[in-house]
């Protein structure tokens, strides 16, 4: 029985360093670990991404697979849920390191199997919504700068990159606190701070430099 943590880096400013290292810190101890690089959790589901196919091959009844959170397997409502309750079909034990989930197929009551299967549900769909407020304040800020003068003064350069950004915002959509995105960004804490306040003038400020 194997602990298998996979990580999926979507940007170059992620790092598996620092998703491994709070796993590890969680107080997992990891066998092997799995990461896809550059795969969008949208556009693709883990079937498609080239290590996540190998997951699928690689994980058997009695493994443990651990993730940061469900938005690491996609954030496409219908692909997490079925890639969840396969992984549970096959024996496989599903935990997070955000909230210390558990997903089992092992019980056998019908209340327990409804109270996972609406979290599972829910966690889901909550993948997803994250990543649509995300597009959403992009686009607020991409037609906040097409309203400006273009030849206007566009104000002080953004200290972080697109990257950045969006990594900022995905952490921040998941709870982490402030100090936690500050390391894992390398942004101030301050600037990490000004994006929370107002995301869609963040995204605003870095089109207007691009």
């Amino acid at each position: 029985m194997a602990t298998i943590f996979y990580a999926r880096v979507s940007t170059s400013e992620q790092t598996i360093e620092h998703q491994k290292s709070q796993a590890e810190a969680a107080g997992f101890a990891i066998d092997e670990v799995v990461v896809d690089h550059g795969a969008s959790g949208v556009s693709t589901t883990l079937k498609e991404r080239e290590e996540g196919r190998r997951l699928f091959d690689m994980l058997r009844e009695g493994d443990t697979l651990v993730v940061r959170w469900v938005d690491r397997l996609g954030r496409n409502y219908q692909d997490v849920t079925d890639t969840i309750r396969e992984f549970m079909r096959r024996g496989v034990v599903i935990r997070t390191v955000i909230n210390g989930l558990t997903f089992d197929g092992a019980t056998t009551d019908p209340m327990q199997e409804a109270v996972r299967d609406a979290l599972i549900a829910f966690m889901a769909a909550t993948a997803q919504a994250q990543a649509e407020a995300t597009k959403e304040a992009q686009k607020a800020g991409i037609a906040a700068a097409r309203e400006r003068d273009p030849k206007s003064y566009r104000g002080r350069k953004p200290s972080y990159s697109r990257d950045q950004l969006t990594l900022v915002l995905e952490m921040l959509s998941q709870g982490e606190g402030t100090s936690s995105i500050s390391k894992a960004t390398g942004l101030s804490r301050q600037a990490v701070l000004r994006i929370k306040e107002d995301p869609t003038r963040a995204e605003e400020s870095l089109i207007l430099w691009d």
